[in-house]
């Protein structure tokens, strides 16, 4: 091989290596930013979290947001003693290049996606801070009590026996305007209630039917339990509600209404 010819090729063999060596080092650069630890490759980020964020002029605006696998969203929402309107509304969210925060592409809204918690951030995608930075938070719905009839089976430890009231007793939880309707087994009653982490909650603006029966204990009793409770313990089909993690308050069993 003369001298011309040997030049050529070791130029090539060159080049062929430089190449190599390039797609190798891009291959491996995107690699690790695949996976890298991220929200989005770490967590089990999908699912439904909830929480009352700060209003400016109301109580509190009630979201329930459900994130879903395929980058789509659904939004409810709730302007608390502005009436009972529930606003739903549906879209895709993006992930920032970071993998750690997601945008809801309509709204512009951003959270920071944490362990069974979604951070509402500013504009800017900060965290908030200062003293209502806890109010920015909305907690994953990790055990379901909302959507069922649960019928009154015990309350302030004492059971309730079949027939001893004219109606049979029951609370029922709607997870779409956070509305609880109920029976003391009398009178009819309805109100709103707030599920918070861990496993708290908290009915409020109870009101019912003034109808008068023979035996009203339960019924009393009921409506006492209820607007005493702070938290619930769900175990199955079996669920009980407490203050101050005392005694049980109230016992239920799910039932197909």
């Amino acid at each position: 091989m003369n001298n011309l010819k040997w030049t050529l090729y070791c130029m090539v063999a060159v080049t062929v290596a430089a190449v190599s060596c390039q797609t190798k080092r891009t291959a491996s650069s995107e690699q690790g930013a695949d996976t890298a630890h991220n929200s989005r490759n770490s967590l089990d980020w999908s699912g439904t979290y909830q929480g009352t964020l700060p209003c400016a002029d109301c109580p509190g605006i009630r979201y329930v947001l459900t994130l879903n696998e395929n980058n789509t969203y659904q939004l409810k929402t709730r302007y608390l003693e502005r009436g009972d309107s529930v606003f739903t509304e549906s879209g895709k969210f993006t992930w920032d290049k970071n993998g750690n925060q997601v945008t809801l592409a309509d709204r512009g809204e951003k959270f920071q996606v944490g362990e069974n918690r979604l951070f509402h951030l500013d504009m800017e995608g900060n965290r908030i801070t200062g003293n209502l930075a806890e109010h920015y938070v909305l907690n994953r719905v990790t055990e379901t009590i909302t959507g069922r009839y649960w019928k009154l089976i015990e309350i302030q430890g004492q059971a309730v026996a079949e027939g001893s009231t004219q109606k049979e007793p029951y609370i029922q939880l709607n997870g779409d305007d956070q509305r609880v309707e109920a029976s003391g087994g009398c009178n009819g009653m309805g109100g709103t209630y707030e599920l918070s982490e861990p496993n708290r909650i908290k009915f409020s603006q109870l009101i019912g039917t003034m109808m008068a029966c023979e035996n009203m204990e339960v019924e009393n009793e009921l409506r006492r339990a209820l607007e005493s409770a702070d938290s619930y313990h769900l175990q199955g089909d079996t669920l009980q509600l407490f203050r101050a993690r005392m005694a049980p308050l109230a016992k239920f069993v799910a039932k197909e209404k």
